[in-house]
């Protein structure tokens, strides 16, 4: 009576000693996802302050348009990044073939790659894949996707506009404002500097 209890307990035991590890990783890649993009837009500028109508004004040139743009996303750049992901969100939205394929595409990364438990090797018609191979294999399948069928110009199409909306935005936003408020935390800002510059401190605006 207990020996065939055995294969059912060994069959039990396998299947979640290799599912639990994956489910354990995932949860953790989510869980600092989204707590990475809660404290990225923690730090993003007033959205009143960005279309605020009496800061717009033509630019006397084209190098001031420039410098205007450059200033504008060094400030409203949570803003700006958060603008180019809604326009790239509604594009894929708006072609729900080409968004079922993208997320085809990234599921396969995610479960053929990186969340496949190191121990398991990818068997396909009898033959054990290698790493390198399957690593292989998805960038090809991604090259064909985004360069050969409708997604990849969906993308592109998506961020062209997006950024566009960005550089009409900062060329036509006088900066003066809010560079004004930047140069009363320079000292602060020089205090704090051996921490890792601009990159490592997002509520630090560096002065361009």
């Amino acid at each position: 009576m207990t020996s065939q209890a055995l294969p059912i307990s060994t069959t039990e035991t396998t299947s979640s000693t290799t599912t639990t590890p994956t489910l354990t990783t995932l949860r953790t890649f989510l869980t600092r996802l989204f707590s990475s993009l809660r404290t990225t837009l923690s730090h993003r500028r007033p959205w009143l302050e960005l279309v605020d109508r009496t800061a717009f004004s033509r630019p006397l040139s084209l190098s001031d348009a420039t410098t205007r743009v450059r200033k504008n996303f060094s400030y409203f750049k949570i803003n700006y990044l958060t603008i180019l992901a809604i326009v790239l969100a509604f594009s894929l939205f708006s072609h729900p073939f080409s968004l079922l394929t993208l997320l085809s595409l990234v599921a396969a990364w995610l479960g053929l790659y990186t969340f496949r438990p190191s121990d398991q090797p990818l068997v396909v018609l009898g033959r054990t894949m290698s790493n390198r191979e399957v690593l292989g294999i998805l960038v090809l399948v991604t090259v064909i996707v985004v360069f050969l069928t409708s997604v990849g110009s969906l993308i592109i199409t998506a961020v062209l506009v997006g950024v566009g909306i960005v550089c009409v935005h900062g060329a036509f936003r006088d900066p003066e404002d809010l560079f004004m408020d930047d140069q009363d935390t320079a000292g602060s800002t020089g205090l704090f500097s051996f921490i890792g510059g601009p990159s490592a401190g997002s509520n630090v605006i560096p002065l361009v």
